[in-house]
């Protein structure tokens, strides 16, 4: 598809989403493909004061929104995963267009859109607390949980949608408004999502400004993290980016649901079937161009089966297929911009220069026009260095070797990051030490399949440096909501709590 098919497509999309025609001639931010490097159009940016009004709409909004019931409330995500559904392949098709993600999988993150939405949807009539025994004759003590206010979502380019929806449809049943900051090299996606979510708004008649998208720099995100008028702001990104939210949203003491950074591995054991091993690592290795927070990026491979894992992972990347995330037969698109690519190139250098051994792949790709396009590289590494502590958001996969379980562990804790894990085995012990407490350090520790790839029903998030927040599914609504813990004394008497005698 041409530039001009490009820029051409994306209006197409846009308007049958209802997002219509955002661009203007003179916009300050520039809507790129990382297809082909080029221009989508051009968007106005949003200064600080928009972000205020936005605020201040949805707070106004709120004070309607919570005391709607909760299962009504649940009329609403109903009506969005309904339009999701229905728009599935438009809105999948953008993202591959504005991220770069081959269609498969940007027809994967908008199913889950629509898996969220039915997950809040049963959610909104399971909102419950808890009836606690009271130490006092003729009391009741009990826990409920109330809607927090204005959540503040920060969102970054390689989930440009899902990120965004599990925040917002917990956020909406909740009985929250949300206001949503995406990222700058996102922005059409989240137009695009929000247009669904106003028109289903519609639909249900629900108040006006309760979900908004501000669009603008640093100084647009800045100004919703910093205003007391949201309790939570849900951020997702690097850990550098995090490191800076967190303590602007501490300094007025408001809460932060943070999923950040990830360096995740794999152990390989003696017992692991290597063909299942394969497919996992392959897939969590350079799936979105290995630009996911659950990408895997070091295999820790028993000694034993060292020499027959590197040779079969070499031989599959061989056969992946490189280029327009568009062509149906193209598994590796590209990445983002050519700073990701920068970073690709220098860590692969740095590597091999710490006496890693380039296995395969670690340069630009060949015969492909345009764009940011790598060869998926694996380096098998004598030790743990520096470079392989640190993320590489790229498909840059290190290989390590270990001799007893313990060792494995060890190697696996020893980043700063803790988000997603996998241990490969077929003996139930390694198994069960892999996820105990003396296994993974990480949120989300599996046997026997790779590190991305979460399903909507567990909470998300990570530990350490990957900032210690959940999503998504399990108990993590309770992030979006306030808790009270009410006494209620029926009886004629005022005992007091401990035995305390006083009067």
């Amino acid at each position: 598809m041409s530039t001009l098919d490009l820029s051409t497509r994306t209006r197409e999309i846009l308007s049958a989403l209802g997002a219509g025609d955002p661009f203007t001639d003179d916009g300050a931010l520039v809507a790129r493909s990382p297809i082909d490097g080029s221009e989508l159009g051009r968007l106005a940016a949003q200064s600080p004061d928009d972000v205020a009004a936005a605020v201040g709409a949805a707070q106004t909004a709120f004070e309607a929104w919570r005391v709607v019931p909760a299962p009504v409330r649940g009329h609403l995500v109903r009506e969005l995963g309904e339009l999701l559904r229905e728009h599935k392949e438009l809105l999948g098709e953008l993202v591959s267009i504005e991220a770069g993600k081959i269609r498969s999988e940007g027809l994967g993150e908008v199913q889950e859109m629509i898996d969220i939405c039915e997950f809040a949807v049963g959610l909104s009539r399971q909102l419950h607390g808890l009836t606690i025994a009271s130490e006092r004759p003729g009391h009741r003590m009990m826990e409920q949980w109330h809607p927090l206010g204005v959540v503040g979502v920060i969102s970054a380019f390689n989930f440009p949608v899902a990120v965004w929806s599990w925040n917002a449809a917990l956020a909406l049943v909740a009985g929250d408004a949300v206001v949503w900051k995406p990222s700058e090299k996102t922005l059409l996606t989240a137009l695009a999502c929000q247009a669904l979510l106003d028109e289903a708004a519609r639909r249900v008649g629900a108040p006006a400004g309760l979900a908004s998208v501000v669009v603008g720099d640093a100084a647009v995100g800045e100004a919703l993290v910093d205003d007391p008028r949201v309790p939570l702001v849900s951020a997702t990104g690097s850990t550098r980016m995090g490191k800076l939210v967190a303590p602007r949203v501490a300094a007025r003491l408001g809460r932060c649901l943070l999923e950040l950074g990830g360096n995740n591995a794999a152990i390989v054991a003696p017992s692991a079937d290597l063909d299942l091993a394969v497919r996992g690592i392959v897939f969590s290795a350079v799936g979105t161009a290995g630009q996911r927070c659950t990408s895997l990026r070091r295999v820790i491979v028993h000694e034993s089966v060292h020499d027959e894992l590197v040779a079969r992972l070499s031989k599959a990347y061989g056969t992946l297929s490189i280029g327009s995330p568009l062509d149906a037969a193209t598994l590796v698109g590209p990445l983002v911009d050519d700073a990701a690519t920068d970073g690709f190139l220098a860590a692969v250098a740095q590597a091999q220069a710490d006496g890693g051994h380039l296995v395969t792949g670690g340069g630009r790709a060949d015969g492909v026009a345009g764009g940011q396009y790598v060869v998926p590289a694996i380096v098998d590494m004598p030790a743990q260095t520096d470079i392989v502590k640190q993320e590489t958001f790229a498909p840059l996969l290190y290989v390590l070797t270990y001799r007893d379980l313990d060792e494995a562990i060890a190697l696996h804790n020893e980043v700063a990051q803790g988000l997603s894990s996998a241990i490969f085995t077929l003996d139930v012990r390694e198994a069960e030490t892999f996820t105990s407490a003396t296994g993974s350090d990480c949120g989300i520790a599996n046997v026997n399949i790779g590190t991305s790839g979460a399903e909507i029903g567990g909470a998300f998030g990570g530990e350490k440096e990957t900032g210690g927040g959940r999503e998504s599914g399990s108990d993590a609504w309770k992030a979006y909501m306030r808790r009270t813990t009410n006494t209620i004394n029926y009886s004629t008497e005022l005992p007091l709590a401990q035995g305390v005698e006083f009067g």
